[in-house]
């Protein structure tokens, strides 16, 4: 009981460090520092704080984390954004919903090169709003898809959650990258036979179908998307195959998105020192945070409190799926406060000790928790992507919300799924990795 009171009052020194605005790395130092004063006082906090943060900072597996990030700097200043709608549009006038897949399938491809979900709905709602707007479409499933296809970003790979949390966690970057392919894709199909269900009985409320194209010119319009497309296909088979390691493939990313923006006529001094600095800002940002819960998971080891937390876990005596249910709810709730990397760092430390005790593999436990993530970005009335889509669309935040709900439960379907079914997860790693 005294060491889950010491963790009582770490954790709310913690939350009043941040309600103050203090940075989320200098808070979890200062909380680190705090919990070293636990461990009996015997073990020096400031040599404890040196090698710590060092030996985390100067990772190989880190070295992915800025290469990804640039990688989708260097894409974000490229045509990239504009052509997708011209490019996906001409197939999709058959299907139900038609030109609202775009919003899917776009947020899909530029999620699979930004690795960010403010960044890629951001991105995609800035093109496709005003298109779909102009063309007559309901406004409010065009924000709802938005804001769910948005959270795409952080699922399918290269993700710089995946990598934050590979890191964390101790498992392999690429077992994690592999094992968010398929629930990606399920949860795209998810969204769009929503939208599909939607349109079916809703065909009232849907504009008219453009005007059919021949074949030659559905792939004159695609033709701009399929050196991004052949990007992700050679980064993808290079890590299923082995042909290279997690940051191999970072930097042949960024070898190849130098080239795309050189093929497009936008690779200009100003928009690759742009991309440089936007990289720099946010790889320092996530460093920060990283050597901050580094420190602070240190600290807690030194005093005992994840042990005592997982054998109080397990003195509940909680199956896997009351477990999953309850972290489900807790993510959720830290998700009105905090980012994805945020929460990842925070809670790692704690979490991955009682998962292993109830038999869950770390690996599927990274999907499950970006998926939870992303159901923070769009959890009424403070996730992320609902700020961007208000700020973007002009309406109110509660149009917003309620545009994104049924998206959110998707999310929720996403995560019953997977969690009943464990191999959309497993199936992919343990192709690759047999043993």
């Amino acid at each position: 009981m005294e060491l889950l009171s010491a963790a009582a009052i770490l954790f709310g020194f913690l939350i009043i460090l941040l309600a103050g605005g203090v940075w989320i790395g200098v808070a979890l130092l200062a909380t680190g520092w705090a919990g070293m004063q636990f461990a009996g006082g015997a073990i020096p906090a400031g040599s404890v704080l040196a090698t710590t943060v060092w030996g985390n900072s100067a990772s190989w597996s880190l070295a992915a984390l800025p290469l990804f990030i640039w990688m989708g700097e260097i894409l974000f200043r490229t045509r990239l954004s504009e052509e997708m709608f011209r490019g996906f549009s001409p197939w999709l006038n058959w299907l139900p919903g038609r030109l609202m897949h775009v919003n899917v399938l776009a947020c899909g491809v530029f999620g699979s090169v930004s690795g960010s979900s403010a960044a890629t709905c951001a991105t995609v709602a800035k093109i496709a709003l005003p298109e779909l707007k102009k063309r007559g479409y309901d406004e409010k499933l065009a924000l709802g898809s938005l804001a769910g296809a948005g959270t795409l970003g952080i699922l399918i790979p290269p993700s710089i959650t995946m990598v934050v949390y590979a890191v964390q966690a101790n498992v392999s970057i690429i077992q994690i990258f592999l094992a968010g392919f398929l629930p990606g894709l399920l949860v795209m199909v998810l969204y769009s036979g929503y939208i599909a269900g939607w349109s079916i009985f809703n065909r009232d409320r849907m504009p008219p179908a453009d005007p059919p194209m021949s074949l030659r010119q559905k792939l004159a319009e695609s033709a701009n998307l399929v050196p991004v497309a052949l990007l992700i296909a050679f980064v993808f088979l290079s890590l299923l195959l082995g042909w290279a390691t997690a940051t191999e493939c970072a930097a042949w990313g960024v070898l190849g998105s130098l080239a795309i923006a050189w093929w497009q006529g936008s690779l200009s001094w100003e928009s690759f020192w742009a991309s440089v600095m936007g990289a720099t800002r946010v790889n320092c940002m996530i460093l920060l945070i990283l050597a901050g819960a580094s420190y602070m998971g240190t600290s807690m080891a030194y005093t005992g409190i994840p042990q005592a937390l997982a054998a109080w876990v397990e003195s509940l005596q909680l199956n896997a799926y009351s477990l999953i249910a309850a972290l489900t709810v807790m993510y959720i709730l830290l998700g009105t406060a905090l980012d994805g990397i945020s929460m990842i760092v925070l809670t790692t430390a704690i979490v991955i000790p009682m998962i292993k005790q109830a038999g869950l593999d770390p690996v599927w436990f990274g999907i499950f928790l970006v998926l939870v993530v992303e159901m923070a970005e769009v959890s009424p009335p403070v996730g992320f992507n609902l700020f961007v889509l208000q700020t973007m669309s002009g309406q109110d935040s509660n149009f917003v919300a309620l545009a994104s709900l049924p998206f959110f439960f998707l999310l929720v379907a996403a995560v019953a799924l997977i969690t009943v079914f464990p191999d959309i997860v497993m199936v992919l790693p343990r192709m690759a990795f047999p043993g």
